[in-house]
Parts: structure tokens; C-alpha cells; sequence
């Protein structure tokens, strides 16, 4: 109650802060005049002078006031957009590295561009994150003219740009790109051989666009880096056979996490199937031997009764792609992880593609931290803002908007069924549609999309339908959406970034209308034409009521719904939302609880009829939040598991940026020879043992096997009676003079083997590294029975895994160089190669948000000839004889350069 009256007299803390930067709009303000007396070629100075500014001392926060000045100058001059008072605070925020929370329509675009410019000027290069690849290319193009024009360089990252675009692209003072773009290239570049291949420069500021989106949606997904391993397609499909004819009664499934698990029924049902066909090793399902059976059994088990066509995927052109929950967007390229998406295919009877090996691998939270300034901006962030300071430590800051809202939003709708539900939909959407006023109707599922579409045709009522079966032209149906008597169905915000413009979007109109018209008085009066038109049907959607916007059901997350009604009411304009919900909705059905079913169901509520009740509103937003949390302790868990690896995979990039600097490393090299040996004695002649507890015999034939010498320690010890540590001096000696004999005449070319063979060796067994560390993350839960904290395991459990890797490498580079020779009358180019593949995947319910692309730069360095190499320059790597050849030839090393080893 106190709270509530020092809120409406002082404002809240929000209101507060940004009132406190009306001081620094005044003072932007007060350079327009000036600013505006420039002409272009003393505008366009502006950057040189103040570059020069922060040469002498000054801080970007010393020249904000006339840099802002100088962009909103520039905008109008360029775009014919001049920022507003409320978009100069939008501005201020994000400098500050904070999140700005502005409504649809805001300008939030628009906004941007006074932090980029302002941050950009000390050229360390600024990266803006947009959610995809149309958004990037169009925002570097559209705001572009602003920077261009006051002298800065601007790049954008598309998918399948050849190396040396994307490294001018980062050369840029701006560079536009998807944060998976970003993502996999910092992960690429931490497998090159060679400083000069990378395309990252040193992390210095981001503006996240839709950061709510990125860094909370998206979150939930680790990038991932892989490679093909074996093909296993015939046992998916007589797995998949198999459990196409389980009963209901042999599983049970828990939706809110996407899991299933065999009953003890169904556990000897499986026993008998899988013997029958040949695929058990004995008879019992959990024996050791039978562990990828079982892991086959669980993946099929979710395709065939959690993942539904159309919904979580699609089937197109013989391929399974998946469906993205939040934006509705088809996948392409994309796949779930650890053999899910294989189980999918065989299911529906596609092709099926291999598996693939983690080579590399990141999380958002830990990719993102690394920048020293992040900033972001978005509709709906206000309910985040706790996950937004604990994960990346920043603030949300709501932004007034610039004209008040006139939307207005109606209490929910209930019905007993889907079928009621959709009825009255399409009864209000042909009422709207008949007064000429535009509706947009959000759906959760392509399912829901194409049933309302059915009802839409049963009223006569003409829509478009915008799903992941046509999202090529999205932007285009989206901008067109506040047409009159336009009728959308968007599945789950679907064309986000777009504006919906009353009367029709001029830009989009032009685009389709006159693509094919060259430039001319022709192609002008065409262009009045349109805009004339547009403004003529504005007026009649503004007597018409505005946008209306429909929930076919409310979102699993409370920031999904606010985005959807977002869409109306953009810049003052009058608008209206509505959502309808039903008994059958997965929110309600899901999470809802029992005493909400249970009151409904036994009221006298008759078909068709409807009621609205704040105590209904109230549990859906409880069920939202309960969800929510839910969600943010999946995220958290993601950090802390790949904080561990975080740690780890830190020190391996620095590691390899150091060797990869160096102009020799044999001091490296050395050290690995030495501590290898020093491990060597240590665990043969245990410290505090008796010379007849030693294994000699076992000493000298490791040193045989990783030194390539015969060491008589043998006759050391019946000569001289040494001690352990003279015993380690003697074969130090000896070691290192064989290497120095080694390197003899060709000791340039040999310091660059032995960089490519640690290189190598680093990238390898951190490979193999990643892959324990994934297996380790999925059954470590399991400690928690013994009364242990399971994330506590999982680091003591890694840390131990991680020294080991350590001792493994120290001691397979030393074995490689010292059991090789330099055979090499010519330099042997660094070879490609094949393509690796990008994913994004959920590690709880195997959901994917990232594209695979192709054209990715080698990892591998070419080694020389090793002494038993032969006429196979790849000997000396260790690889396996199923991996792809280094050489690049798309064929398995067995059958390429390993077939003549």
C-alpha cells in the first residue's frame, strides 16, 4: 500500500532513471541547430573530428551529445527519419549496455543507430545481432545510408560467404550478422591452423536485436560444431519397426518435458522384440552390451510418440525439417541432436542421414559475455529482467513510447472445445472483416493455422496463411497485414522485425508492384500513385478501428502473447486484441491446474457458449509463470554445465592462439617431452618404493614405444644403483640430444611441424574431450540417488577428465616427433576439409536453431611425411580409418590416402 502511493507521487524507479537522461537529450538538442547548418561534406567530417577528439583524451560519453546530433542530422537527411526525444533515450540506454524495452513501431531499428555510431568511432568494430539473415541484410542496407554517409564501413554475415568476405565483413567498423553466424565463426576460428585464417577480431560491443529472442529463447540451445561419424541407418529402421507396434500401456510420457519411459511391462516387451529380431546381446535390455540398443529403443520411442508431424516438423522434399516453436519457421539444414533426428527419419521412411561427432561447441550465455559492452532492444523484455542481470548483467529500461497507446485490450474468451473455440474466431474475424477493419490472428502450430483456415473458408472470408510452409515471402504478407480487410494468420509471430503499417507498407508495395519498372518520371508518378492510395485506404482502417489482433490460444511465455499484441496500436493508432482460449489448449491442458478442469467441466457452460472470468485469466498467467520458471531453470542449468566446459575451452583456444602466434614453439615441445618423461619414471619407479618394486621392464618398453629409443635403464641400475630422479635426468639427456639430431639441417621446416602436430593433437583429443563430456553430462543426474549434488560431480568429474586430456597430449605429440621424420622436398598446403555441419540443439528436448553451413575452413594442418608413413602424408595424425580424408576428397581415409599406409 505504501509502495503503491510513493509510486504514484515519485514515479517508479524505472520512470526515474529516465527522466534523469532528459539532461542529456536537452544538450543533444541544442546542437541541431548548428548541426543542421553543416553541409553534407562538413557533416560527413564530423567522424573525422571526432575520432581525432577521442585520439586527445576525450571519452565516448564526452562527444555523445554531438555525435547523437550528428546521426539524427544525418537520418533526416538521408532517410527523411528524424530520431525522436524517446528514441534519443532508446539511444543513451543502449550506449550504457543495457536493454531497451520499446514498443512495435517504436523505431527500434532506427534507434540503434546512434549507439553503433557513437561506439563505432574508436574502431574497434560494433556488432549488430539481428534473430535472421533477411533482417541482417536489410538493416545493413537500410541503415547503412546513415553510416556510409558519415564515413564508417559496414559488413553483414550470410550464410555460405567464402572466408575472405566474412573477414572484410569483420574488418568493418559495423558489421550486421545472426547471432549463429557469430556463434559458429568465433567456434571455426578456434579450430584454424593459422592466425591469418580467422575472421574475428577482438570482442568490443553488441546490440542484440529481439534480445529477448536470442538471449532468453534461444538460450536454451548450445552451438554446435560436427563431423559424420558411421552410418547406423539400418538399425534405426528395425529399431523403428519395433516400436511402431508398442501399446499405450507399455510407456509412460511426460509432455512438459518431452521424455518417455518404458513400464516394466514394457521393458520385457522390448526384450522380446529386439531378441527376435536378432538385436540383443542376451536377454536382458540393460546389459552393457546393449547400451546403443537402448539408446536407439529411447530415440524412437520419442520420435514415434512425442514429435508430431506438422507441428515439430514437416516432411519435405523426402526430408524431414523442423519447425521452429517460436517463430514457426521452417528449419532448413538444421537437425536435432544425439540421433533424434535420425530416429524422425526413419519414422516417416526418408532417407537417413548420418550422425555426427561434437568437434566444437558454445552456448549463447558464454558467447555473448564475452563482449566488454552488450547491449540489447525488444518489445517485451520486463518480464525477463531478472534472467537478463543474473546471466548477462543488464538492466531493462522501458522507453516511454512517443504517442500514447490506443490499443485496446479485451479480457480472454473461454469455450469448452477447439471446435467452439474456432467457431467464434471466425464469427468475429467475418464481422471485423465485413467493416473493412484489418485482423491478424497468431496460432501456436501450422496445425492450428491450417484448421482456422478451414473455418475462414466455410465463412467466405479470404486470408492469408503465413506459416513455415511459406515463410520465403513472410515479410512481405506481414508488411501487408494492416491493408483494409485484410485477414493474416501468422503462426507464432512469424515476419518479426516487419512492421505492420495502417492502409499498407509504401516500401514493400513498391518492391512488388514496380520491381520490373526502371527509374524514371514514369516509375515517380507510379510511386505517388501508391503512396496516394495507401494514405486514401489508412484513413479508412483509422474510421475502421485500427489493426485487430486474435490469440488462437495464449503461449507457454507471457513475453510471446505481449508481442503478438504488440502488433496493434503502433505510433498512437487506435487497435484492439483478443485471445481465445479452450479446455484443450496444451498451456491448460499441460500446466494448468486440476481445480481449473474440474470447476469448468462441472459448470453448465453449453456448447458453444463462452465466459470470461478475471479467476481464469489469473490461473492462465499462473500457468505462464510456472512455465516460465520452469524454462529459466533449463537455461540456468545449460550455464552451469557449460561454465564447466567454459573454463576448459578457454584454456585450450588460448592455448592454440598462442601456439598459433609463435613463431617456434620447441620451448613447448620441450617442456611436453620432459614432463611426459618426468610421468613416465614417476608412475614405473613410484616415489617412497624399494628398486624391487619397480617395473623396469614396463619403463623401457614405453620409452621404446613414445621416445623411439632403446634406454638402458636396466644396466644403469646394476651399474650405478641410481635413484629415481637420476634415472629421469639420464633419459632427459638422451632424449633431447635425439631430437636435436632429428631437427638437423631443416630446422625451419621442422618447427612448423611440430606446430601443425600440437595443433592437431590439441584439436583431437579436445574432440574427443567434448564427446566424454557430453556422455558424462547425461548420466551424471544419476549420482543424485547417492545424495550428491549432481552438478558438484560433473566438475570434479571433468576437471579430473580435463588433466588427464593434458597428459594424453603432452605425451602422443612427444610420441608423434620423436618416432618421425622430415621427408618433404616441397611445402604441403594446408588441405579443406569436407564441410562440417552447424547445429543448434537443445540438450533436454533435442530442438535445433541453427543452419548448416557448408564451406567451413580446414582444421587439420598437413603433418609431412612421417618415417612409416609411406606415400600417405596424414600418417602421423592418428586418425580413425572411417573419418573423412584430410585431403579433402570427400572419400573416407581408408579408402583415400590411408589406403596406401
Amino acid at each position: 500500500m505504501i509502495g503503491a502511493i510513493a509510486k504514484a507521487i515519485f514515479g517508479s524507479s524505472n520512470d526515474r532513471y529516465v527522466k534523469s537522461l532528459d539532461k542529456i537529450v536537452r544538450q543533444i538538442s541544442a546542437f541541431e541547430p548548428t548541426i543542421e547548418a553543416l553541409t553534407d561534406q562538413e557533416l560527413a567530417a564530423q567522424t573525422v573530428k571526432f575520432r581525432r577528439q577521442l585520439d586527445e583524451g576525450k571519452t565516448l560519453d564526452d562527444i555523445l551529445p554531438e555525435a547523437f546530433a550528428t546521426v539524427r542530422e544525418a537520418g533526416k537527411r538521408r532517410m527523411g527519419m528524424r530520431h525522436f526525444d524517446v528514441q534519443m533515450i532508446g539511444g543513451i540506454v543502449l550506449h550504457r549496455g543495457e536493454i531497451a524495452e520499446m514498443r512495435t513501431g517504436e523505431g527500434k531499428t532506427l534507434v540503434a543507430t546512434l549507439a553503433v555510431y557513437l561506439n563505432a568511432l574508436e574502431g574497434k568494430g560494433v556488432h549488430v545481432v539481428t534473430v535472421n539473415d533477411y533482417l541482417a541484410k536489410r538493416d545493413a542496407e537500410w541503415m547503412g545510408q546513415i553510416y556510409k554517409f558519415l564515413g564508417l564501413t559496414v559488413g553483414v554475415i550470410v550464410p555460405n560467404m567464402p572466408e575472405d568476405q566474412r573477414r572484410e565483413a569483420y574488418a568493418c567498423d559495423i558489421t550486421y550478422a545472426t547471432n549463429n553466424e557469430l556463434g559458429f565463426d568465433y567456434l571455426r576460428d578456434n579450430m584454424k591452423q593459422e592466425r591469418g585464417q580467422m575472421v574475428h577480431r577482438p570482442f568490443n560491443f553488441a546490440i542484440v536485436d529481439e534480445v529477448d529472442s536470442i538471449l532468453i529463447d534461444e538460450a536454451r540451445t548450445p552451438l554446435i560444431i560436427s563431423g559424420p561419424t558411421d552410418d547406423k541407418s539400418e538399425l534405426y529402421i528395425a529399431v523403428d519397426a519395433i516400436v511402431k507396434q508398442i501399446a499405450e500401456e507399455h510407456y509412460e510420457k511426460d509432455e512438459k518435458t518431452k521424455n518417455i519411459t518404458l513400464t516394466e511391462e514394457g521393458v520385457e516387451w522390448a526384450e522380446r522384440q529386439l531378441e527376435a529380431a536378432g538385436l540383443l546381446v542376451g536377454s536382458n535390455l540393460y546389459d552393457v552390451e546393449n547400451t546403443q540398443v537402448v539408446h536407439h529403443l529411447d530415440q524412437s520411442l520419442k520420435a514415434n510418440v512425442m514429435f508430431k508431424r506438422d507441428i515439430d516438423y514437416i516432411v519435405k522434399d523426402e526430408k524431414v525439417v523442423i519447425i521452429d516453436e517460436f517463430t514457426g519457421r521452417m528449419m532448413d539444414g538444421r537437425r536435432w541432436s544425439n540421433g533424434l533426428h535420425q530416429a524422425v527419419e526413419a519414422k516417416e521412411g526418408v532417407r537417413i542421414e548420418p550422425e555426427n561427432q561434437t568437434m566444437a561447441s558454445i552456448t549463447f550465455q558464454n558467447y555473448f559475455r564475452m563482449y566488454p559492452k552488450l547491449a540489447g532492444m525488444t518489445g517485451t523484455a520486463a518480464t525477463e529482467a531478472a534472467e537478463f542481470f543474473d546471466i548477462y548483467r543488464m538492466n531493462v529500461v522501458s522507453i516511454p513510447t512517443n504517442v500514447p497507446v490506443q490499443r485496446i485490450d479485451e479480457e480472454d474468451e473461454f469455450y469448452k472445445n477447439t471446435n467452439d473455440k474456432f467457431q467464434a474466431i471466425a464469427k468475429l474475424i467475418r464481422e471485423r472483416n465485413e467493416s473493412g477493419q484489418p485482423v491478424l490472428v497468431g496460432t501456436v502450430s501450422i496445425e492450428k493455422s491450417e484448421m482456422l483456415s478451414e473455418f475462414l473458408k466455410q465463412e467466405g472470408v479470404k486470408h492469408a496463411v503465413l506459416n513455415a510452409r511459406f515463410h520465403e515471402m513472410e515479410a512481405h504478407i506481414v508488411a501487408q497485414a494492416g491493408r483494409l480487410g485484410a485477414v493474416t494468420i501468422a503462426t507464432n509471430m512469424a515476419g518479426r522485425g516487419t512492421d505492420i503499417k495502417l492502409g499498407g507498407n509504401a516500401e514493400f508495395r513498391i518492391e512488388d508492384e514496380l520491381k520490373d519498372m526502371p527509374e524514371g518520371p514514369e516509375r515517380d508518378a507510379a510511386i505517388a500513385k501508391i503512396e496516394a492510395e495507401i494514405e486514401a485506404e489508412r484513413q479508412q482502417v483509422l474510421a475502421a478501428g485500427g489493426l485487430c489482433v486474435i490469440g488462437t490460444e495464449r503461449h507457454e511465455s507471457r513475453r510471446i502473447d505481449n508481442q503478438l499484441r504488440g502488433r496493434s496500436g503502433r505510433q498512437g493508432d487506435p487497435g484492439l486484441s483478443k485471445f481465445y482460449l479452450c479446455l484443450e489448449d496444451d498451456l491448460l491442458r499441460i500446466f494448468g491446474p486440476d481445480t481449473l478442469f474440474s470447476k469448468m467441466m462441472n459448470s453448465n457452460l453449453a456448447d458453444g457458449e463462452a465466459i470470461g472470468s478475471k479467476w481464469l485469466s489469473k490461473a492462465i498467467e499462473t500457468a505462464q509463470k510456472k512455465v516460465e520458471a520452469r524454462n529459466y531453470d533449463i537455461r540456468k542449468q545449460v550455464v552451469e554445465y557449460d561454465n564447466v566446459m567454459n573454463d576448459q575451452r578457454k584454456v585450450i583456444y588460448e592455448q592454440r592462439a598462442d601456439i598459433m602466434d609463435a613463431e617456434t614453439i620447441d620451448d613447448v615441445v620441450v617442456d611436453m617431452r620432459h614432463d611426459t618423461i618426468n610421468a613416465l619414471v614417476g608412475t614405473a619407479c613410484p616415489p617412497g618404493s624399494y628398486p624391487e618394486q619397480w617395473d623396469i621392464d614396463g619403463l623401457r618398453l614405453k620409452l621404446g614405444e613414445i621416445l623411439g629409443m632403446d634406454v638402458p635403464v636396466q644396466d644403469w641400475l646394476q651399474e650405478d644403483g641410481l635413484e629415481p630422479d637420476v634415472i629421469e635426468e639420464r633419459i632427459v639427456a638422451l632424449a633431447d640430444e635425439r631430437a636435436e639430431a632429428k631437427v638437423g639441417q631443416d630446422a625451419a621446416i621442422w618447427r612448423q611441424v611440430e606446430k601443425q602436430v600440437l595443433l592437431e593433437r590439441l584439436d583431437h583429443y579436445w574432440k574427443e574431450h567434448l564427446a566424454t563430456l557430453d556422455a558424462l553430462r547425461q548420466v551424471v543426474f544419476l549420482r543424485a540417488y547417492a545424495q550428491k549434488q549432481p552438478i558438484n560431480e560433473y566438475k570434479q568429474e571433468a576437471f579430473g577428465l580435463f588433466e588427464r586430456m593434458l597428459e594424453v597430449i603432452r605425451e602422443d605429440v612427444t610420441r608423434i616427433l620423436m618416432n618421425s621424420e622430415l621427408r618433404m622436398p616441397d611445402p604441403v598446403e594446408l588441405p579443406d576439409l569436407p564441410d562440417f555441419l552447424t547445429s543448434h540443439i537443445d540438450p533436454f528436448t533435442g530442438e535445433n536453431d541453427a543452419i548448416s553451413t557448408p564451406g567451413a575452413s580446414a582444421m587439420l594442418g598437413a603433418l609431412g611425411t612421417g618415417a612409416a608413413a609411406g606415400g600417405d602424408p596424414y600418417a602421423a595424425m592418428g586418425l580413425s580409418r572411417n573419418a573423412p580424408c584430410p585431403c579433402g576428397s570427400g572419400e573416407k581415409y581408408k579408402h583415400c590416402h590411408g589406403a596406401v599406409a
